[in-house]
C-alpha cells in the first residue's frame, strides 16, 4: 500500500532547467534514452562498488542489468535497473533539486537563443530532466538496496511546478522510470526505435541492456541483450570506430557535444592499466568553481570504484574526461590510499605526458581545432608551468598569446612562432603584463619596441603574472618584462644619455626631492619616444600588475616603490626644465608622476587631487 502522496515544489533552478531542456533540445529528442541509461549504468556501478564490502546489498540478485520495455497501447516506456536505488530523501534531493553550485549564474545566461542554449545545456548535463522532452508525466519507483520493502517510494511529476512523492511497498531494489509519452513522441513507444537509439548511443555501456524479443507470432517473449555490453576501453583500438568513441564520451561525461580528441592506451609491464582520455569540445560551466568535482572515472579490474578520482591528473588538466582501469590496485582502494600509492603517481605521470602529446599533435595537425581548444581551456593550461616543473617546456610549446605582431586580442601566437621571428642579435622574448589587452597594447613601454619593429607579447590574463614568474625562459631565450629593470634592446643606439642630460641633472635631483618616498629612483631613459614619463619596477621587485592582483585578493603587499623614468627629448619635459617657480614645478612633477601611474593601469590615492592639479595647470597654460 502506498502512503498518501505529499506534494512538493521544484527548486526554482529545476523549473528553469526543465523549461530550457524541453524547449532547447526539442530537435534532438532521442537523447533522453541515452541520459536515462547513463543514470542506470551509474546506479549499477555504485551498487557493485558498495557490495564489495557488503555483499548483502545484492539481496540474492547479483545479475545486474538495465531493462527497457515499451507499451504501444498505453504509450509508455519503462527503463528499469536493479542498481543502488533511492530512499525518500535521496529521491527528493536527486529529482527535485540541482545541487551544483553556480547553477543560478549559469541559468541566468540561458534563455535568449535556443540554438545557443542547446550548446550551453551540454556544459551542464541534462540528466534525468531530459525525460520531459518526450513525456508529459514521469513516474519513478525506487527502493534503496538494503532497505526494507516498506521503504520503497513512488515519485511523480508532469514537469511543471511540482512533484508528488509517497512511500510504496516495493520488493525489488533499484529504480524504475515510467515515461508517459506526449502525443508528438509516440514514435518512441516502438521497440525498433528504442533499439536503434540504444545501438546509436549506448552500445558500449558495460552493463547488459535487455529488451523483450518478438517470436514468430510477433509476440514479445523472453529478454535478450541489445547492446554489446563490453566495456569499450577493454577492446582493441582497431575494433572501435570514431562514432563509438564519441558515444562513449557522451556517456561518461554526460555531455551533449562531441569531444575534440582522445587517447586510448593499454599499458602492460611494470604497471598494468588502461586509460581512455578525452579533451572536451567546450568548457563545463563550473570549470572555475573550486568546489566542483573533477577527475577521471576509476575502475579496478573493470569494477567501478570512483566517479571523480582527481589523483590521476594534475589540477591544470582538470577539464580532461575519461577512465582509468587499473589491474594492480586493490578493489577496496580509498581516496587516502590513492594519495599515497606509487603506482597512482606513475599512472598520473604517464597520463599527463599522454595528454600533452595529444594536445601537441592537435596543435600541429589541426591548428583550427587547437585554437578552439585554447579559447575554451587556455586559461587553465596556463596554470601548468606553475604546477608542473617536469613538463614545463612541453606545456610552454602549447601556450598561446596576443602579440604586437598580430594586432588583435586573439591569443594565437606560440613561443615558437615568436622565436622564429626574432630580430638578428635579439636573445630575449619580450612581454608586458597589464590588467587588460588595451592597457597592454597602449602602454608607453612599447614605444621603442614599435620604433625598432621588435615583437612584444601582450599578456592580460590574471594568471600571466604567475606564469611569467615560473617560466623564466623558453628554447634557451630568457623571458623579459619590458616594464621591469634595464633593457638591452638590439639595434638601440648606445648613446651616452648622461652626457646628453648633464644640464638637466639639477632638475632630476629636484624631481627626486619632490617625489621623495613615493619612488625608488628617478632616471632619464631612452626607452620612451612619444610619452614624457613612465614608471617601471626594479628588476628584483614585484611587478606593478602583480601588486594590484594581490591587493585585489585582499593580501598584504609589501610596499614596492617604482622607478620614475623621464624622456629628456619630450616637449613637456623640456618645458618642465624651463619652469623657475618651485611651486608650479612641483605641481607639474606630481601631475606627470600620477599620469605615469594611470598609464600603467594603477590607482591614485587621491584622484580628486589629480583632477584639481590638471585643471589648474590647464588654466595656467592659457
Amino acid at each position: 500500500m502506498a502512503t498518501k502522496p505529499q506534494t512538493m515544489g521544484f527548486q526554482t533552478e529545476v523549473k528553469q532547467m526543465l523549461h530550457l531542456v524541453v524547449h532547447s533540445l526539442y530537435s534532438n529528442k532521442e537523447i533522453f534514452l541515452r541520459e536515462l541509461i547513463s543514470n542506470s549504468s551509474d546506479a549499477l556501478d555504485k551498487l557493485r562498488f558498495l557490495a564489495l564490502s557488503n555483499s548483502a546489498l545484492y539481496e540474492n540478485d547479483s545479475d545486474l542489468k538495465i531493462t527497457i520495455e515499451s507499451n504501444e497501447k498505453k504509450n509508455t516506456i519503462t527503463i528499469k535497473d536493479n542498481g543502488i536505488g533511492m530512499n525518500w530523501d535521496e529521491a527528493v534531493e536527486n529529482l527535485g533539486t540541482i545541487a551544483k553550485s553556480g547553477t543560478k549564474a549559469f541559468l541566468a545566461s540561458l534563455g535568449h537563443d535556443q540554438a545557443q542554449d542547446s550548446n550551453l545545456i551540454g556544459q551542464f548535463g541534462v540528466g534525468f530532466y531530459s525525460a520531459f522532452i518526450v513525456a508529459d508525466k514521469v513516474t519513478v519507483k525506487s527502493r534503496r538496496a538494503g532497505a526494507s520493502a516498506e521503504e520503497g517510494i513512488v515519485w511523480e511529476s508532469a514537469g511543471e511546478g511540482e512533484f508528488t512523492i509517497a512511500q510504496e511497498k516495493r520488493a525489488e531494489r533499484g529504480t524504475e522510470i515510467i515515461l508517459h509519452l506526449k502525443k508528438d513522441a509516440e514514435e518512441f513507444a516502438s521497440d525498433w526505435r528504442l533499439r536503434s537509439i540504444v545501438t546509436k548511443y549506448s552500445d558500449h555501456i558495460g552493463w547488459p541492456i535487455v529488451m523483450k524479443k518478438e517470436d514468430e507470432d510477433k509476440k514479445k517473449s523472453e529478454f535478450e541483450t541489445v547492446n554489446k555490453a563490453t566495456a569499450l576501453w577493454t577492446m582493441a583500438k582497431s575494433e572501435i570506430t570514431d562514432d563509438e568513441y564519441k558515444s562513449f564520451y557522451k556517456h561518461i561525461a554526460h555531455d551533449y557535444q562531441d569531444p575534440l580528441c582522445w587517447a586510448h592506451n593499454q599499458v602492460e609491464g611494470k604497471q598494468d592499466y588502461v586509460s581512455l582520455l578525452y579533451v572536451p569540445g567546450h568548457a563545463p560551466f563550473d570549470l572555475w568553481n573550486q568546489e566542483a568535482k573533477h577527475g577521471l572515472k576509476l575502475y579496478v579490474k573493470r569494477v567501478f570504484i570512483l566517479d571523480d578520482a582527481t589523483q590521476f591528473l594534475p589540477r591544470y588538466l582538470r577539464f580532461i574526461k575519461g577512465i582509468i582501469d587499473a589491474s594492480d590496485l586493490p578493489l577496496n582502494v580509498s581516496r587516502e590510499i590513492l594519495q599515497e600509492n606509487k603506482q597512482v603517481e606513475a599512472i598520473k605521470s604517464a597520463s599527463t605526458k599522454r595528454i600533452l602529446t595529444m594536445l601537441e599533435k592537435l596543435s600541429q595537425d589541426d591548428p583550427e581545432n587547437y585554437q578552439r581548444f585554447w579559447t575554451e581551456f587556455g586559461l587553465v593550461l596556463k596554470e601548468g608551468p606553475v604546477e608542473d616543473q617536469t613538463n614545463r617546456e612541453t606545456i610552454a610549446k602549447l601556450l598561446r598569446f596576443a602579440s604586437t605582431h598580430t594586432g588583435t586580442d586573439q591569443q594565437t601566437v606560440s613561443l615558437e612562432d615568436y622565436v622564429g621571428r626574432m630580430k638578428e642579435g635579439q636573445d630575449k622574448i619580450y612581454f608586458i603584463t597589464a590588467s587588460s589587452y588595451n592597457a597592454a597594447k597602449n602602454s608607453p613601454h612599447l614605444e621603442l619596441f614599435k620604433k625598432k619593429g621588435i615583437e612584444v607579447l601582450l599578456l592580460s590574463d590574471r594568471v600571466d603574472e604567475w606564469l611569467t614568474g615560473y617560466m623564466s625562459e623558453f628554447d634557451g631565450k630568457k623571458l623579459q618584462s619590458i616594464s621591469k629593470g634595464n633593457l638591452d634592446i638590439p639595434g638601440e643606439e648606445k648613446e651616452d644619455i648622461k652626457e646628453k642630460t648633464a644640464s638637466m641633472e639639477p632638475m632630476l635631483k629636484q624631481i627626486k626631492d619632490i617625489l621623495g618616498e613615493r619612488i625608488k629612483d628617478a632616471v632619464f631613459t631612452s626607452r620612451l619616444t612619444d610619452s614624457p614619463v613612465c614608471v617601471v619596477a626594479d628588476e628584483n621587485d614585484m611587478g606593478l600588475e602583480m601588486q594590484r592582483i594581490m591587493q585585489a585578493a585582499g593580501q598584504k603587499v609589501p610596499p614596492v616603490k617604482p622607478i620614475f623614468e623621464i624622456n629628456p627629448e619630450h616637449a613637456l619635459v623640456k618645458r618642465l626644465h624651463g619652469i623657475s617657480d618651485d611651486a608650479v614645478f612641483a605641481e607639474w612633477v606630481n601631475m606627470l608622476f600620477e599620469q605615469a601611474l594611470l598609464a600603467e593601469g594603477g590607482q591614485l590615492e587621491n584622484p580628486a587631487d589629480f583632477v584639481r592639479r590638471v585643471n589648474q595647470l590647464l588654466l595656467q597654460g592659457e
